[in-house]
């Protein structure tokens, strides 16, 4: 896969889906930036098996909903390596509860961690990439943000809200050479998929189309390619990867 650009930074990348994509684009020759918010051992894991197997990687850890220290970050890597190519937001957090037993305080978190971080890097990125009319942004959503769930109200609000966020970036920033897009997730095997029951898990792929879980690889796959110069045409698109549960 092509990238004309030279650098990116992977939001809540030590670990999961994140450190899928982070692995994947250092694979294409990207210089990766692996973000974590705690847990700095796993971050320091990633940025290892990167560089071992040919990459370039640096660790920045920081809140992504702490708007200041979001764009000290960025600053930072500015100063590193001159500027920002390629932004993944995928940072985020559940809080799931039934809606009726929801405090604002819970559903506020995960509007906090999940939307308001992604304005940010939204935001800050354009400023970083117009000057230099090159760029390209994608966010990680998810299926729920597209079909709601029982219990997720707050993170279905949080990920639709990253769906129609992302098209507005995509229109104030295609004069300036930069592009936004969205990824949506399905049901992706993790480690938190993976302590589930064979039976949750078998109800679960019942209802997938192609009877299986995604893998972080695919969708850090699909994520390199909204990045790359492959999709050089195409910004404000959602680019769903669920085994056919959601074709609408």
């Amino acid at each position: 896969m092509k990238f004309s650009g030279k650098n990116v930074l992977v939001t809540g990348s030590s670990r999961g889906i994140g450190a899928d994509i982070a692995k994947v684009l250092a694979g294409y020759g990207l210089k990766v930036w692996v973000n974590y918010r705690s847990g700095a051992e796993a971050a320091d894991k990633v940025k290892e098996d990167i560089e071992a197997a040919g990459g370039k990687a640096a660790v920045i850890g920081f809140d992504v909903s702490d708007e200041a220290a979001f764009v000290d970050a960025l600053k930072l890597i500015k100063e590193s390596d001159g500027g920002l190519s390629y932004l993944v937001n995928n940072a985020g957090i559940t809080n799931d509860k039934l809606a009726l037993r929801m405090k604002m305080e819970d559903f506020n978190s995960v509007i906090s961690a999940n939307l308001n971080s992604c304005f940010i890097g939204c935001r800050e990125a354009m400023k970083m990439m117009r000057k230099s009319k090159f760029g390209s942004v994608v966010n990680i959503a998810s299926i729920i943000g597209e079909t709601g769930n029982a219990g997720q109200t707050n993170y279905a609000a949080s990920k639709g809200g990253v769906i129609a966020m992302t098209k507005s970036f995509a229109l104030e920033s295609a004069t300036s050479g930069i592009r936004y897009n969205t990824v949506t997730p399905g049901f992706i095997s993790t480690e938190m998929t993976e302590i589930l029951a064979d039976e949750i898990k078998e109800g679960i792929n019942a209802k997938i189309p192609m009877a299986r879980m995604g893998t972080g690889k695919e969708i850090a796959e699909a994520t390199a390619f909204l990045l790359s110069d492959h999709s050089s045409y195409i910004t404000g698109e959602t680019l769903k990867v669920n085994g056919g549960m959601n074709m609408a």
